[in-house]
């Protein structure tokens, strides 16, 4: 396998039913050895992050609901949920 260059990938996929795809694929280049983020809804009720992101990743829950802006700095409503950072650092053991 050929090195990814050593830095970590971020990502922040669209919100909505296909984000537990883009968690399986990250959950997968991190078993390769990839240093993946997500900025992803905080829905720990789902299969995926069961199956890929409990006990398997860092979680951390930002506190309160995230307000994104565009280029030129116009704030946009609130998110209507809950956001988390999941972490996949490689292939290291998650300190529980």
């Amino acid at each position: 396998m050929e090195s990814c260059g050593g830095g970590a990938v971020f990502c922040n996929p669209p919100y909505g039913r296909e984000v537990g795809k883009w968690v399986r694929k990250a959950y997968e280049e991190a078993q390769r050895g990839a240093t993946v983020v997500l900025l992803i809804p905080a829905r720990t009720d789902t299969t995926y992050f069961h199956d890929y992101i409990y006990g398997r990743a860092e979680i951390r829950f930002v506190r309160g609901r995230l307000r994104f802006t565009d280029e030129e700095g116009k704030a946009y409503a609130a998110a209507p949920f809950p956001s988390m950072v999941v972490i996949y650092n490689g292939n290291k053991e998650v300190q529980e």
